[in-house]
């Protein structure tokens, strides 16, 4: 109960603080330029969107994360990290009156970096069970960026329209720096703070108490320096050093992080075996379900199968009683390694109750290839905890 209150209470103010966000941000937009510049502005950075949400989605397939919560990240990244790094950066000019280089290569990156991470640091206080490791915190970051980047470059979109600086603008110029920005480098954002997402995501796993504190903060300068990088090859030297930068740096820097999250996802495949293994010699299970569980492609074809069956009633148990598995493995795996959150226990047993619920409606495949449909052995309650949680 103090959990759902907990979850409530983050949804809640993460959602109030959003929308107090979105409306600065709308009126920023509102008066920085003439309606048909906003509406230039809005239709090319919605380009790239599509592309990079199906990719962090696509990363996120083993353990998918609550939609509402992406969804809030893409907000956050959209109006609460962008209006309160422009806030700042105000401040900033204002009282400190630095210069634009300064600006852009010091304050730019220490300001949107913590702007954003604070999304994903606010998860780890307030709802850490939904992180389970790197990869929830690359998913998180990568939302959290792609808002950001969106509004972002509303607003650079909107000033190459309008023409500034002796630029000629109208739709040559926003759609020169369209291919600069959407097309070139869309990715920029999301992977500055994806380090910021990988030191949490350590945290989250790490039984030393020195890691939890330090990983976050290491994480964090990781995200500001590669920032740094990137806008010091923009603002330095009339530019010259940015396709250096981009060719040699960012491009190489950002195929290793996308090398990386996929070899841990494949690397999740394993300890969610090993975890359901667990779990089902701790009577959560039947055995013979974790092949259908632990691998993506069998999850896909589990589905069909129960569709093919039982119809489309069939394929919605499938998925959920799958969903309630996945998440008791990686909850029961991290107990496993001695690094469950405070409230374990608790969700442990709901994950069980609802599998347990759902059971009599699942109808599997089967491995010999026989076509009639497969429902498990009834599965008894857990042994030993006396209150059926991953223990």
């Amino acid at each position: 109960m103090q959990r759902r209150r907990s979850s409530a209470a983050f949804t809640i103010v993460v959602t109030v603080v959003m929308l107090i966000g979105a409306a600065a941000m709308s009126l920023i937009l509102l008066v920085s330029g003439a309606p048909g510049a906003l509406v230039v502005g809005v239709l090319l950075a919605a380009v790239p969107l599509a592309p990079l949400i199906s990719t962090y989605m696509w990363l996120d397939r083993y353990e998918p994360e609550p939609r509402s919560l992406l969804v809030l990240g893409l907000g956050w990244g959209a109006f609460v990290a962008t209006s309160g790094a422009l806030l700042l950066q105000l401040f900033d000019s204002l009282v400190f009156q630095t210069q634009d280089v300064f600006t852009a290569t010091v304050v730019a990156p220490i300001t949107e970096e913590a702007a954003k991470g604070l999304f994903i640091l606010l998860l780890l206080f307030f709802r850490r069970h939904e992180l389970d490791g790197v990869l929830d915190g690359i998913v998180y970051a990568g939302m959290v960026g792609i808002g950001f980047a969106f509004t972002e470059n509303i607003l650079y979109l909107m000033s190459a329209y309008m023409g500034d600086g002796g630029q000629a603008g109208g739709l040559g110029g926003a759609v020169g720096l369209f291919i600069v920005r959407c097309l070139f480098s869309p990715f920029a954002h999301p992977f500055f703070t994806a380090f910021t997402g990988i030191g949490i995501g350590l945290a989250v796993t790490a039984r030393s108490k020195g890691v939890r504190v330090v990983a976050p903060v290491l994480g964090y300068v990781a995200a500001v320096a590669a920032h740094a990088a990137w806008n010091a090859s923009l603002s330095l030297d009339d530019g010259r050093n940015a396709i250096a930068t981009y060719v040699f740096l960012m491009v190489p820097a950002f195929l290793l992080l996308i090398g990386f999250a996929i070899w841990w996802r494949r690397r999740e495949g394993g300890v969610l075996t090993t975890a359901l293994g667990d779990c089902a010699q701790r009577g959560f299970l039947d055995p013979a379900e974790i092949p259908w569980l632990a691998r993506i492609p069998a999850r896909r074809f589990a589905r069909r199968y129960a569709e093919k069956v039982g119809g489309k009633a069939a394929r919605r148990t499938m998925v959920a009683y799958q969903n309630e598995a996945v998440e008791l493995g990686f909850l029961h795996s991290r107990y496993l390694r001695g690094v469950p959150p405070p409230d374990f226990a608790s969700i442990g047993q709901e994950h069980v109750e609802r599998m347990r619920a759902l059971r009599p409606g699942v109808l599997w495949p089967q491995p010999t290839g026989d076509r009639r449909p497969v429902q498990m052995p009834t599965v008894p309650g857990s042994r030993g905890t006396g209150h059926g949680a991953p223990q």
